[in-house]
């Protein structure tokens, strides 16, 4: 921002509108849009038999697409940018459409409805425990919606593990979800046994990607709550994609003694998370992440580097070094006794 130009409305306006945008993009995902221009349907009349739409809607659809940068517009037709080419056409294997059924699902909506008075109260309002709730039907829908945009960080996750390719890995896979994390480690190591823990309507849906990966009998699941279900063991590598973030301080401590005892003695824990900087200042994506744990959780946070360091020597880590991957998909941290 440049403090030295005149005063202007536009950051508040283009704020206020984000709503429109949103539906804007969610319409041309539902409608196939994208996934019409890539198969050569490129004129408003075109694209509105394709996508069983009026050709006025589809004109006025595309020119805000256009401008909004997500199509490029020549004459009367429409194409793709590279991006939109990569994470919005169905047949590409980074699709990422099916988010917007998620984020922009009446359940999320309704928690940033009601976001001032999570912020009167600290934490969400809409129920008592928000996502955190026993069993939320929640994760269901977030593990569909988000496996596809997980690939690539699990696979990253997994590259990061320090043990010969033919090693006997032992792996527990924590709020296993869609099972990215835990199938992309078996894939790498194929003596590995992952065992995914989760609620059982959620693990089930990591169980059958697993199968469809080709696992067999080298998948293992644990249904249930990871504060309170026994997760077995020892483990070499105990996975902690995503979670932490949702729980306060003391409740991650108390869960990270559990894991320590779970884990074998030269085993690692790998966490996954969105660390802003020690000033909560930077960047931008882990402060506004921190917001959607204020509208959803009780107590979550998006916390930095030196505050999970604490965490995890509080519960008996001798060393926590953060690795992030190239795609900057979030901050890997690696613990060990």
């Amino acid at each position: 921002m440049n403090d030295s130009a005149a005063p202007s409305p536009l950051l508040f306006l283009d704020t206020v509108n984000g709503l429109q945008r949103a539906a804007i993009v969610k319409a041309a995902v539902e409608l196939e849009v994208f996934t019409a221009i890539h198969e050569g349907h490129r004129t408003p009349e075109a694209l509105a038999k394709r996508c069983g739409a009026a050709t006025r809607g589809l004109r006025i659809l595309c020119d805000c697409l256009a401008a909004m940068g997500f199509v490029r517009k020549s004459g009367m037709q429409y194409t793709l940018t590279p991006d939109s080419a990569e994470f919005l056409v169905q047949s590409s294997p980074e699709y990422l459409g099916d988010i917007t059924r998620f984020l922009l699902s009446d359940g999320f909506k309704r928690a940033f409805d009601n976001f001032t008075d999570a912020v009167r109260h600290g934490g969400v309002a809409y129920s008592e425990k928000g996502n955190t709730a026993d069993e939320s039907p929640a994760w269901v829908d977030f593990a569909r919606a988000m496996m596809n945009l997980q690939r690539r960080p699990a696979e990253d996750m997994a590259q990061i593990i320090e043990r010969p390719a033919d090693a006997p890995l032992r792996v527990l896979d924590v709020a296993a979800g869609h099972g990215m994390y835990g199938i992309a480690v078996a894939q790498r190591f194929p003596n590995a046994q992952v065992t995914g823990l989760d609620w059982a309507p959620v693990v089930a849906f990591a169980r059958s990607n697993a199968a469809a990966a080709g696992l067999g009998t080298r998948y293992h699941t644990i249904e249930g709550d990871a504060f309170k279900v026994d997760p077995g063991g020892p483990y070499d590598v105990i996975l902690l994609p995503n979670f932490l973030h949702h729980f306060t301080p003391e409740e991650c401590v108390t869960l990270l003694k559990r894991m320590n005892a779970a884990l074998a003695e030269d085993g690692v824990i790998l966490t996954l998370e969105h660390l802003p900087n020690e000033a909560r200042t930077e960047p931008p994506h882990p402060l506004m992440f921190a917001a959607i744990m204020l509208a959803t959780t009780p107590r979550g946070d998006a916390y930095t580097l030196s505050e999970y360091t604490s965490m995890f020597e509080q519960a008996g880590f001798a060393s926590t070094r953060a690795h992030v991957p190239p795609d900057a998909r979030g901050t890997i941290l690696i613990s060990t006794r």
